[in-house]
């Protein structure tokens, strides 16, 4: 209360001044999360700074200390940075720049400096994140700033926060449709529109894999990818999004084949069985060179894809990659078909490269495998038969699957396939493939998402990055390539279900689960809707849909040209309609002009003369001059409209009830008069 107390008796420009740099303060906040911890550190001292020089009315450092810290700032930022050019580095110069500006707020020239600052630094946070929190977040910053420029521009009296919060809000609301119309019109040039989220945008997959690699993704929550079915989903235990496929093994890691060894390799079309599943998909930044679209996607649209900055084309192992990092979120339509049969139908020289492993590793399992080849049902080699006989042995010797194995040795597939048979996806999968391999049977890895959310929102399936998962394939002469899971064989809710083993909650989450777990999930649900909708109608609109509201409009093949016509013929019909409002509105004045003629004329009538710009002060030793003792109460009030207008509480609009009491005691005036 004390506080409240304190700040409703403060100066107007303490009070103004405070504002202003909560609501540079609020926008900086986000970047904390971005820059570098110095900035934030120096950005926060000198707000607080300006605060306390704006309490105790104490004057403005001097330009030289000004001067000495923005040196510090460039060195710290050379430090850092190692340049003053990129977007760090000049994000981070923006914040510094902005918080020193406030501690020379001389003029008004400096205050318009500062506002302009503010709304450029506003957009300099979407270059991290376009989510809508961010935006709701920046919507209040902009709000800010417009409530400081209309106080700004309020020079008299001591207008109130909500007053002109208002005027900024009307102002808002005003351009809003100009807002509209350029968004919907404004050309999107790819890839320059859309910003890159190369700060936030990751992915759970990479082209690589080592054991324990997913199983730290099972820890991320965090969406990966949206997927919609235009026509039926597909069964759960279906949902395999392909990405990386791993053929090399050098004894710790498995790595993609290069680009220039896969490209050289002949690979039958591939062969599509049943009906086609049609979907639309929209993928989170991911920084990699990959797309994992639904297993089988044999073609994609490129004009869609290359519309938005990216060229796209398949592996012959059946991989989409692109012609870069995919640096902003990305949508697609496209078809699959879940049963397929894929790569060479018969044996090729290069399959060798399947069956490939590193000397000197893993001894016990080479062991292994050769005393299972010996078994007599499988002395024929069969491909089919050794698979069976693999799963069935994960099946009976106690395999668990588990997100926290624990640390494997360098024989890990030693370790983990004979001894303590504890592990995630990727470790079914290696010890599999290796196993497989040492059975004389090509075989390979995959990596990518399988399954999604059970909870459809909107019509969008969720996929996350806890759904990353690792399966194998095995080549069968006749058939190619097939899928084989060997997690399924361990963990069949894992494939059935599409759901991965789930970590523990934090504090908070973990509360709000124990003690209402419904509620948890539907506050989930309602941001990730949200989050859909945003991306669908504001992140996504693209060319293509501007194109699409051209049609709608009448524009049968519409172009670049007719997106111009059109954002150009409305801001024509909107500046004209501005002008027209502006000559009609020409007569209308300030309020408080109008109560001054308004006063003027009611004291004319007594015979009391005064100027049009005369304050209300002046007026009352006028009337006093000429009426003496009976204009006393009339002077009285025209005294209290000065305090009114010019006090420490001054009111920003006329306040209807003094000019009734002014009319009843100029009336008695009047009569006394007579």
């Amino acid at each position: 209360m004390n506080v409240f107390k304190r700040w409703q008796h403060l100066p107007r420009e303490a009070r103004d001044t405070i504002f202003q740099l909560s609501v540079i303060g609020w926008t900086i906040l986000p970047h904390a999360l971005h820059l570098a911890p110095w900035c934030v550190l120096l950005a926060a001292v000198i707000l607080l700074v300006r605060v306390r020089l704006a309490l105790n009315g104490a004057p403005l450092p001097s330009r030289w200390t000004l001067v000495a810290v923005l040196g510090l700032a460039v060195g710290l930022t050379l430090f850092s940075e190692r340049t003053l050019l990129g977007k760090e580095a000049g994000v981070t110069m923006l914040v510094v720049l902005m918080a020193l500006k406030t501690l020379e707020l001389r003029a008004r020239r400096d205050a318009m400096v500062v506002f302009l600052l503010g709304f450029f630094l506003v957009l300099t946070n979407f270059l991290y994140s376009q989510s809508p929190l961010v935006a709701a977040a920046m919507l209040v910053s902009v709000w800010g700033l417009l409530t400081a420029l209309a106080l700004a521009h309020m020079p008299v009296g001591m207008p109130t926060l909500g007053a002109a919060g208002r005027v900024a809000g009307r102002a808002a609301i005003l351009g809003m449709p100009l807002m509209l119309v350029l968004f919907m019109l404004f050309p999107r040039i790819a890839p320059l529109w859309g910003l890159p989220q190369d700060a936030g945008g990751r992915t759970g997959l990479s082209g690589s894999l080592s054991l324990g690699g997913v199983a730290e993704l099972a820890l991320d929550e965090s969406v990966a990818l949206r997927v919609r079915f235009l026509d039926r989903a597909p069964a759960t235990e279906a949902l395999y999004f392909r990405g990386p496929v791993l053929s090399v093994f050098d004894g710790h890691d498995w790595t993609r084949r290069r680009r220039s060894d896969a490209a050289t390799i002949p690979t039958a079309a591939p062969e599509l069985l049943g009906r086609p599943v049609r979907y639309e998909m929209t993928m989170e930044a991911s920084r990699l060179p990959f797309v994992p679209l639904l297993e089988l996607t044999p073609a994609m649209p490129a004009d869609a894809l290359r519309a938005q900055g990216f060229n796209l084309s398949l592996r012959p192992d059946m991989q989409w990659v692109t012609d870069r990092p995919v640096d902003a979120r990305l949508t697609m339509t496209a078809q699959a078909w879940p049963r397929n049969r894929h790569g060479p139908r018969e044996s090729t020289l290069d399959l060798r490269d399947d069956v490939d492993l590193p000397p000197g590793y893993n001894p016990r399992t080479m062991v292994w495998a050769s005393e299972l080849r010996r078994r007599a049902d499988l002395r024929d080699g069969d491909p089919k038969r050794l698979v069976s006989a693999v799963l069935a042995h994960i099946r009976q010797n106690g395999y668990t699957y588990t997100l926290s194995p624990g640390l494997y040795g360098q024989n890990a597939i030693d370790e983990f396939w004979l001894d303590r048979k504890e592990g995630f996806c990727e470790h079914f999968a290696s010890a599999f493939v290796v196993v497989m391999r040492a059975l004389d049977v090509p075989a390979r890895i995959v990596t990518g998402y399988q399954g999604a959310d059970p909870l459809v929102v909107d019509g969008w399936h969720v996929v996350r990055q806890s759904n990353a998962h690792a399966w194998a394939e095995v080549w069968y002469a006749g058939e190619g390539w097939v899928r084989v899971d060997p997690t399924s064989a361990v963990a069949p809710e894992r494939v059935r279900l599409g759901r991965s083993l789930r970590p523990s909650l934090g504090l908070v989450a973990g509360t709000l689960n124990n003690v209402n777990p419904e509620l948890l999930a539907s506050m989930r649900a309602f941001w990730e809707r949200m989050d859909q909708r945003w991306s669908q109608w504001v992140l996504n609109y693209s060319r293509t849909r501007q194109f699409d509201l051209l049609r709608e409009l009448g524009v049968e093949t519409p172009r670049w040209e007719d997106l111009a016509y059109a954002l150009v013929g409305l801001l024509s019909a909107v500046s004209l309609a501005g002008a027209g409002w502006a000559l009609w509105d020409r007569h209308r004045q300030d309020p408080w002009q109008r109560q001054q003629r308004r006063v003027a004329e009611r004291l004319a009538r007594l015979g009391v003369q005064v100027g049009p710009h005369d304050p209300p002060r002046t007026r009352a030793a006028r009337v006093r001059a000429a009426l003496g003792t009976t204009g006393e109460t009339l002077a009285a009030t025209l005294e209290r409209l000065d305090q009114d207008r010019y006090g420490q509480t001054g009111r920003h609009r006329p306040d209807s009830r003094w000019w009734r009491q002014f009319s009843t005691e100029a009336a008695r005036a009047e009569a006394r008069a007579r």
